[in-house]
């Protein structure tokens, strides 16, 4: 009985090595996303293991450009092994790639405020701030000068509500958002500030960011300041400054259309019965 051989071709051991580099990174990479969320371990090896990982990663693209030239010049198959190394690879690296352009851009600061003079002040979050972290208390001038010229549209919500009915806008805004709130105390006129202090989280790691409002009363109005700041690092990549400016203008917005809801409707003028017509017998 005759049996057919089958010859399977050659395969490129760049390109498998490329590939399992790369599932391998994206795995430390997920696992390390869970680290940091999840809060299991300090900030510092959960971050080393994030950068371990797009090490792999850049490996497992070098080790799959040198496989493309071994598949072209000898015709071995691998080359659905190399493409996927490379996709995994630009697939992680795109996003660290997206905030080295952001640090090369944006200042080094990592406490945002809507109040140079008299900035919001951290009183629950001063407690609870782990060891290493940043300090609490603002960096004064140098950071100020740093603000005003990359974000000059940062700046306090003035409003002609209440300073109640602002606080209330604000605590939903806040609410909606999911943010963690660790303190709130409603304004009191003539006795203290409506104070808001609330724990936010990055979108992808998750690290927390800590944010303090404060409502005044501004003249027949109020007047909202609103201050974020990173517990880790020396910037920020513009998180603060989004967040302070989204948070101001969907507060806005939603005072803006309660104020449309409470709106009285407008009374039409009563009609005047028109005159009856003498009925013809």
């Amino acid at each position: 009985m005759l049996q057919r051989r089958i010859v399977e071709e050659p395969v490129s051991q760049l390109a498998l090595w490329a590939r399992r580099l790369a599932l391998f990174s994206l795995v430390a990479t997920v696992v390390s996303i869970i680290i940091t969320r999840s809060g299991l371990m300090e900030i510092v090896p959960a971050l080393a293991t994030f950068a371990g990982a797009l090490v792999f990663a850049v490996l497992g693209m070098l080790l799959a450009l040198a496989s493309l030239v071994a598949i072209w010049r000898e015709g071995v198959d691998g080359l659905r092994s190399a493409l996927t190394a490379l996709a995994i690879g630009i697939a992680l690296l795109a996003y660290p790639a997206y905030l080295g352009f952001l640090a090369y851009r944006l200042p080094a600061i990592v406490d945002v405020t809507t109040d140079f003079d008299d900035p919001p002040q951290f009183e629950i979050i001063a407690r609870l701030r782990p060891r290493g972290a940043n300090p609490v208390a603002y960096a004064g001038d140098a950071a100020a000068d740093l603000q005003r010229e990359a974000y000059p549209n940062v700046a306090p919500l003035i409003v002609t509500t209440t300073p109640q009915q602002t606080f209330d806008a604000a605590l939903a805004v806040i609410t909606k958002r999911r943010w963690s709130i660790l303190d709130q105390q409603p304004p009191q006129a003539g006795r203290r500030d409506g104070h808001i202090e609330a724990v936010a989280r990055t979108p992808i790691m998750g690290f927390r960011e800590d944010v303090v409002l404060r409502v005044r009363a501004d003249g027949d109005g109020a007047r909202l300041d609103v201050r974020s700041a990173s517990r880790y690092g020396r910037l920020d990549f513009g998180s603060n400054a989004s967040r302070i400016q989204k948070l101001t203008d969907d507060i806005d917005v939603l005072l803006g259309t309660q104020a449309a809801e409470h709106k009285a409707p407008e009374r039409t003028p009563p009609q005047r019965p028109g005159k009856s017509k003498p009925r013809k017998r």
